[in-house]
């Protein structure tokens, strides 16, 4: 048996524990879903920190995605239809989780590529994109022709689409 074939085995055998587990501590039968979604969690939280134990890890976020569903479920249920006139005023136009998540990803990403940036332009940059100040009034502040401002902006902009490449 080759390493490949080992390591597929021992996949299917963890997938099937970890099924019998979720089910045990659940009582859901659809666990598939869930130890999905854990898996990509564990690989999302393993990107930015260590994880000691990912069968512990992977066991508790697929429970807490069978009981969000079915808490899901059942707020569904209890909830008497509306009408489409008060259905419509009632609607949540608040992002979704994993919308939120990614959106966390892509600014922790954006602000990992700032800090990358030499001081001086990161400030001139922070100060046109976060202050909202023109090239004028920037170098008014720092005393630096608008020429200079351009070019600091015109490197941020740069170093921060070479650092994106990719995501």
């Amino acid at each position: 048996m080759d390493q490949h074939q080992k390591d597929a085995l021992a996949s299917r055998t963890l997938w099937a524990r970890l099924r019998r587990q979720l089910i045990r501590l659940t009582g859901a039968q659809d666990v598939d879903d869930h130890l999905h979604a854990a898996f990509m969690k564990l690989e999302a939280y393993r990107a930015r920190e260590q994880v000691r134990n990912p069968e512990a890890f992977l066991v508790r976020a697929a429970a807490n995605s069978a009981l969000d569903e079915h808490r899901r479920a059942r707020r569904q249920t209890a909830v008497a239809p509306l009408d489409e006139g008060l259905a419509d005023t009632l609607a949540d136009d608040a992002p979704l989780q994993d919308e939120v998540y990614a959106a966390r990803q892509r600014l922790d990403r954006v602000r990992e590529g700032i800090a990358r940036l030499p001081p001086r332009t990161r400030e001139i940059f922070l100060m046109h994109r976060l202050d909202g100040l023109k090239y004028h009034e920037i170098a008014a502040r720092l005393g630096i022709s608008q020429s200079a401002v351009e070019k600091h902006i015109a490197k941020a902009a740069l170093a921060l689409a070479e650092w994106a490449k990719g995501w």
